[in-house]
């Protein structure tokens, strides 16, 4: 409209009188203040001598003859790859049905620093640059810039008003009056409206358009929950590019011929740079400007030096100098809390972890992690557990060494040591408080330590933190700590034999052997050979296993301990009943049976009971098993113990002796008394060896259906278990 009226000749004044309107409507219409109603466009077309055609096309439903249509954009990103999901969903909040741009759509696109943010919102604002045919606004909020020069949003509005046409004289001076008249000047245009590296809401909220069709795309390390509870901001959160999106982006960079000369080399160069976009594409770069460095080097610069090699002179490829502009912002507590979850051994984080490193209460540690979160230097994947990536984490630890002392970092390793220790003694002792365990080094002060009331709670536990423990005992070896290295296998156990995860048995145990044979305690010794010989009896490794036993009964006997002695071989009848050794495995346990009653150990009594009675039902003597195995229940009966897998597998010998004395009710009912018992024990493992049994019964006895409903039942738990036997089961479903 200004243009058109200078080009005539006119004054405002002047316009105003041909018009039949106030000069004060002009001025104010001019400046972006007003939006003409179409009576008054009408008249002000007819004052400016436009025909119908320019009034139609141009002043009244497009641009007004020499309205600015800025296109401030960023240039396209080069290579850009993946984030369909993403793209799919911007494209969906800026169109309703119709294919129209729904009124003043907002999308808060927040995630960790490098995680590709801006390159996804520049990407696709030029794929939707047709949409917003009045143009497109950019503005850098430099909420995270190196220099900590944030944007002030008067500014922002100032350089926005400026490229909609609005000379520098006529901008307001107050943040309020160029909001009002930047909201103004958007009010009947389609814009798209670009804020990259938002600080916060704050910074975001005086930038916001009011008018419809307009759509406003902010990015940030902060999650902009203030944007989406006020302002009805679409939430889009970015995560870390796929394995395939990986290979991806670095194949467009660098050629799929190189890469394909080198794959163990990329697999490696992908998961040292985490799938994080920024560090893929500066691994890229190093590889280009270096064509004669082979990925197999590069891959071990990676490998010994990360945060160093992921730089490449500026600080926006520096993926260290990148994390520190999120760094910088937080508060004292929460960057201490960030750094020392560098000593966390991962792969997620717990409050109470993370409340025993830093010696803090559970309360305040939430916020602090919250706050963390908020900026997106964690994720909170699940309620209460949180993680972050490999390369913030070694970024994590890598302020840890340069902020923290020394006595410092290992005080908050030790408390978050402990924390894991107690705790998986704990949930071991609810499962198996007939183990006697070697008392452990007493938790340091500001260590936090949970309780697990019963079974479910411990093994709810000891299912979420399993990965957590075995990082754990590995952080413990290479640390040279060895005690809490050998408490954690010990502690570990019971719950890895329930689950049937054996490997892991295994290779903890082996772990722990090392440690008990540094520290020269034959104690940890012989006991870690009994754990090592059921991980290698489980994973079918017999002789292995044979021999650990009698390793360790020897080692009883110098030790004096009777106790040993017989629960070693209790655990070498079970290998030997394995290899149809059943007279000598008879003997062992006969032997177990005498050291317990001379150490008056009912509980462990009742246990050698069974262990005889299952032995007579290998050799065939059902009566005589009965016997044993009957005395075994009246045993566990009487002592009212909470051992229910022992009186679960008692039960279960009892059943099994009626089945082949052809008493197959009785059997039945002595299966559902183990079927209980280890339910409450919360041993799905062995629930579905009583399943299978209940089968065979069924199947015993004539009743194919309720025979195949109990293996079906049984085969369940297995394949959750991912256990072998499965195959067992389908083949005999199958017959």
């Amino acid at each position: 409209m200004r243009a058109r009226r200078r080009e005539l000749g006119l004054t405002q004044e002047e316009l105003a009188e041909l018009a039949r309107i106030d000069v004060k409507t002009v001025r104010m219409i001019e400046t972006g203040r007003r939006t003409p109603r179409p009576a008054t466009a009408r008249m002000i077309a007819d004052a400016l001598r436009l025909d119908d055609e320019e009034a139609r096309g141009q002043f009244l439903t497009g641009p007004a003859p020499g309205r600015p249509v800025p296109a401030q954009l960023p240039p396209d990103v080069y290579g850009f790859v993946g984030r369909t999901a993403q793209l799919r969903a911007l494209d969906t909040i800026t169109t309703v049905a119709g294919g129209r741009p729904v009124a003043v759509a907002i999308s808060a696109l927040s995630g960790a620093a490098g995680i590709g943010k801006t390159t996804l919102a520049v990407h696709w604002a030029h794929q939707a640059r047709a949409r917003f045919p009045d143009g497109q606004l950019h503005a850098d909020l430099r909420g995270f810039d190196p220099d900590g020069s944030l944007r002030d949003p008067g500014d922002v509005l100032s350089g926005f008003l400026g490229a909609l046409g609005v000379e520098f004289k006529e901008i307001p001076a107050g943040l309020d009056d160029r909001a009002a008249l930047y909201r103004s000047m958007l009010a009947d245009r389609k814009m798209l409206v670009l804020l990259d590296n938002a600080r916060d809401a704050a910074q975001v909220r005086p930038l916001l358009p009011g008018a419809k069709d307009c759509m406003v795309l902010v990015t940030s390390r902060d999650d902009l929950a203030g944007l989406v509870a006020r302002h009805g901001a679409h939430p889009l959160g970015l995560h870390l590019l796929s394995t395939d999106e990986a290979f991806q982006l670095l194949a467009r960079r660098l050629g799929a011929d190189r890469l394909a000369a080198a794959p163990a080399a990329v697999e490696e160069i992908i998961t040292r740079c985490a799938r994080l976009p920024l560090a893929l594409t500066i691994a890229a770069a190093l590889a280009a400007t270096r064509p004669e460095v082979a990925l197999e080097d590069l891959a071990a610069e990676l490998r010994d030096t990360r945060l160093d090699t992921l730089a490449v002179g500026d600080p926006a490829g520096d993926v260290r100098a990148v994390f520190s502009w999120s760094y910088r912002t937080l508060t004292p507590g929460a960057a201490r809390l960030f750094r020392l979850l560098g000593l966390h051994p991962g792969p997620e984080m717990t409050v109470e972890s993370a409340a025993s490193l830093i010696a803090e209460p559970v309360v305040r540690t939430r916020l602090l992690l919250a706050e963390l979160a908020t900026a997106s230097l964690l994720s909170e994947p699940l309620p209460g557990r949180f993680t972050f990536h490999d390369l913030l984490r070694a970024y994590a630890a890598d302020r840890a060494y340069r902020e923290e002392e020394v006595t410092a970092r290992e005080a908050a390793t030790r408390r978050m040591m402990d924390h894991f220790l107690h705790t998986a003694l704990a949930a071991d002792r609810v499962f198996a408080r007939h183990r006697n365990p070697i008392a452990a080094p007493a938790p340091a002060p500001g260590a936090l330590v949970e309780e697990p009331p019963g079974r479910d709670e411990a093994m709810t536990w000891f299912l979420a933190e399993h990965e957590v423990l075995l990082a754990a005992i590995d952080q413990a070896a290479r640390t040279g700590n060895d005690a809490h290295v050998w408490h954690l296998a010990w502690s570990m156990a019971t719950y890895l034999h329930r689950r049937a995860l054996f490997q892991d048995w295994v290779t903890t145990q082996q772990t722990a052997m090392a440690a008990a044979v540094r520290l020269g305690d034959r104690d940890r010794q012989v006991r870690t050979h009994t754990e090592l010989a059921g991980g290698y009896f489980n994973v079918g490794r017999v002789d292995e296993a044979l021999d650990h036993l009698r390793e360790a009964i020897t080692l009883y006997g110098a030790l004096g301990d009777a106790m040993g002695q017989a629960g070693a071989n209790l655990n070498l009848a079970i290998v030997l009943g394995v290899v149809d050794r059943h007279r000598e495995a008879l003997a062992c346990n006969e032997q177990a049976l005498i050291f317990y009653r001379q150490a008056g150990s009912g509980e462990h009594e009742a246990h050698a009971l069974n262990a005889i009675g299952w032995c007579h039902v290998q050799l065939g003597d059902y009566p005589l098993a009965l016997r044993f195995s009957e005395e075994s229940v009246a045993l566990h009966l009487e002592l009212g113990d909470d051992d229910h897998s022992g009186l679960g597998a008692a039960w279960d010998t009892v059943g099994y002796a009626h089945h082949h004395l052809g008493n197959y009710d009785d059997a039945l009912r002595c299966y559902a008394e183990a079927l209980a018992a280890y339910r409450r024990a919360a041993d799905p493992y062995n629930e579905s060896e009583i399943l299978t049994h209940i089968g065979d019964t069924h199947d015993a006895a004539g009743d194919r259906p309720k025979a195949r409903d109990a293996w079906r039942r049984s085969l369940t738990i297995l394949e959750n278990l991912d256990h072998p036997d499965a195959a067992t089961l389908r083949a005999k479903l199958a017959s």
